[in-house]
């Protein structure tokens, strides 16, 4: 048996305990892992919280990371002892968009891993890079590859293009280092100057206070030199959308990720005609995008940004940190 957290059906924090479950011999094609590091998404957020509850209960966290403990028959991919990290969609390998929607998402429609021990599929894991802290590891699974598939995999990224990246959350962070790993240009925008010298610290190249100035749009543009940005990861939502479209170049490349400022929103259709945006809604992405951003990670040496580590036990005080939106990069659980 190993230590648990369940989220009875509804999900709200009250409805947040702590029990145990036991985990199965791992069959043909299957893996046991010690799991020992979650890292928290604005999906585990909506889950959690009771935004989107389970219809009956569940275990949290689509973010897990931990050491294979015991292979099933046939399983040549992994062997005791291996650093591994989770997949969000274990039945997407490869290819284009597969799956719809969260059913077979780990935390949402399947139980996640919030607990110490899980029994999977093999395609429910890849290897972890090369000496990352299973912490570290823990934060790649949802936000890393959301900001990797959506710069080198949706758009191609290419030295000397402009990126523009929205906040000091998780997908923001790792876009912003994922292009600079790729010789891009980076504006970033926040509304707390503090957190724009973080960015800076990072490699932003460019800096906008969107509270100071909430038409940010053309700035960006004029950053550009005129021409206007090339990508844009757009994580704000439906408040944000009109001045990314402004900020973007002709032809221009915007990744619609997130829906922080809510649900639905005025779309300025005749900006999207006009310059011929290009918008590509992004529900992160598969295992082979996974498995290629871990080489690149380990040809280059990059290191999360991570805000704070609470204990798996934890879990409300850390979704309640979240929701102040203090945090730069990742929030992360220990197990």
């Amino acid at each position: 048996m190993s230590k648990t957290i369940i989220l009875q059906a509804g999900g709200g924090y009250h409805n947040v305990t702590i029990g145990t479950r036991a985990a199965n011999a791992p069959n043909a094609g299957e893996i046991t892992v010690r799991l020992y590091a979650n890292s928290l998404n604005y999906h585990d957020f909506a889950v959690v919280s009771g935004m989107w509850g389970p219809s009956e209960p569940r275990i949290p966290m689509a973010d897990g990371a931990g050491e294979v403990v015991a292979v099933g028959e046939g399983v040549t991919e992994f062997n005791v002892g291996d650093a591994v990290v989770s997949t969000f969609f274990p039945t997407w390998q490869s290819g284009e968009p597969q799956v719809e929607g969260f059913a077979t998402v780990p935390g949402d429609g399947i139980d996640g891993y919030a607990r110490e021990l899980v029994t999977a599929s093999v395609a429910s894991f890849t290897r972890a890079p090369t000496g990352w802290s299973h912490i570290e590891s823990s934060t790649l699974t949802t936000a890393a590859l959301t900001a990797w598939r959506s710069l080198m995999a949706d758009d191609h990224l290419k030295p000397g293009d402009t990126v523009l990246v929205q906040g000091t959350g998780g997908v923001s962070m790792f876009a912003l280092q994922f292009a600079k790993l790729a010789g891009a240009t980076v504006i970033a925008t926040s509304s707390s100057d503090a957190k724009l010298e973080k960015l800076r610290a990072l490699g932003a190249d460019h800096l906008i206070n969107y509270k100071s100035t909430p038409q940010w749009g053309p700035l960006a543009r004029e950053i550009s030199g005129g021409r206007g940005v090339d990508h844009i990861v757009e994580v704000g939502g439906p408040a944000t959308l009109e001045q990314s479209m402004l900020a973007a170049r002709v032809g221009g490349h915007i990744s619609v990720i997130g829906i922080l400022t809510g649900l639905a929103g005025d779309f300025p259709l005749v900006t999207a005609l006009i310059k011929q945006l290009r918008l590509q809604g992004v529900l992160v992405g598969n295992r082979a995008q996974q498995q290629a951003m871990i080489q690149a990670i380990d040809a280059n040496g990059l290191r999360p940004v991570i805000d704070q580590v609470f204990a798996v036990e934890d879990i409300v005080q850390a979704f309640q940190y979240q929701e102040t939106n203090q945090h730069v990069g990742k929030i992360c659980l220990q197990i």
